[in-house]
């Protein structure tokens, strides 16, 4: 059976969304030209249940277009309210990214709200804005849950934001999975996270996506034997109350080959954040003489990259520190608000 493909603007999809979840119609919000040529909207959609399709806009690689059920959508939502209770939801994220679509499904299905309980949805760069401002900062406060997500979430920042009395719950999840499957590390009722020997993170669960529409091999790498097999790192780390938590350690293509010693690329970035008061990312590019490269990004002009090697020589094996010093005068960031690697990795190339 084939359900009809509707594009639609994505302040649509508020309006839209219980036609999709009834089956109706299938929802693909696009916010640009680029996306829109990206969907064929003449070409059926396949797959039994699906409802709303977002694409992919990770920092690096091909835009995948996923296919999302009713019922995944519906068993997300039902888990993080089982877990959390019910909320009425703001939303500030844009609905065509799936954080931003399960703000409006959550919305939906929660109803009845709890009693006077609010929620905001929030990615850390909108969390660094608002503690640089005081009211903004007052204002995030005042929800019961402030769900921060889509990119790592440095610890400095993530206790200003409680010192602060934001409520921050920190969210682990993608496209692939509608959003959170775990928070703070803990993961949602009916998801099953594992770790593989190379330390891959692989969840099951019935808030997997149903495929990449179109793209039966890129299907078959991701989903195999009913599990996500993602491209994240992570290990089970027991915290003072003796829970068992999971570390999402960073990306497997994070670990690069500099000079024939392997670098985690995530560690580093993680000593940067930790330990440097300076804002700064690393990323590896092609070298001819050492394989790759690691690159530090900054958009501060006071420290020499014979300065900043040695603040990171007391944290880092040599093979890890960086060897070239890119001054930007911003971070590039997706639509989603990730950091744009791909735009520094050329800039570092040029």
């Amino acid at each position: 059976m084939t359900a009809r493909l509707r594009l639609c603007e994505p302040s649509e999809i508020a309006r839209l969304l219980p036609r999709a979840l009834a089956g109706e119609v299938v929802l693909a919000p696009v916010a640009d030209d680029a996306t829109a040529q990206l969907i064929d909207a003449s070409m059926p959609v396949t797959e039994p249940d699906a409802a709303v399709i977002v694409t992919t806009s990770g920092s690096t690689g091909t835009p995948k277009q996923v296919v999302l059920s009713a019922s995944a959508i519906k068993a997300s939502a039902a888990a993080f309210r089982k877990r959390f209770g019910s909320f009425s939801w703001t939303c500030i994220l844009g609905p065509q990214h799936v954080a931003g679509l399960m703000v409006h499904a959550r919305d939906l299905l929660d109803r009845p709200y709890d009693q006077g309980r609010a929620a905001i949805s929030i990615v850390p760069t909108q969390l660094v804005r608002a503690l640089r401002d005081r009211s903004s900062a007052a204002e995030l406060a005042s929800f019961d849950a402030v769900l921060v997500g889509g990119a790592a979430l440095n610890p400095m920042l993530l206790g200003r934001a409680r010192q602060a009395g934001i409520r921050v719950l920190t969210s682990y999840g993608m496209s692939e999975t509608c959003g959170g499957v775990a928070f703070d590390g803990s993961p949602l009722p009916g998801v099953q996270i594992t770790i593989a020997d190379d330390e891959r993170i692989t969840i099951g669960g019935p808030m997997l996506f149903s495929g990449y529409r179109m793209d039966p091999q890129a299907t078959a790498h991701a989903l195999v034997g009913g599990r996500l097999l993602t491209q994240d790192r992570g290990e089970w780390a027991t915290a003072d109350d003796g829970r068992t938590l999971l570390r999402v350690l960073g990306r497997l293509d994070d670990v690069i080959v500099s000079g024939g010693v392997n670098v985690d690329l995530a560690e580093l970035q993680r000593v940067l954040d930790m330990h440097i008061g300076r804002p700064a990312a690393v990323f590896g590019v092609p070298d001819a003489e050492w394989g790759t490269r690691v690159v530090l990004a900054t958009t501060s002009r006071e420290t020499t990259l014979a300065e900043w090697r040695e603040e990171l020589r007391r944290y880092l094996a040599p093979a890890a520190l960086p060897k070239q010093l890119l001054v930007v005068a911003g971070f590039p960031r997706t639509a989603s608000g990730k950091l744009d690697r791909q735009q520094l990795i050329d800039r570092a190339c040029e």
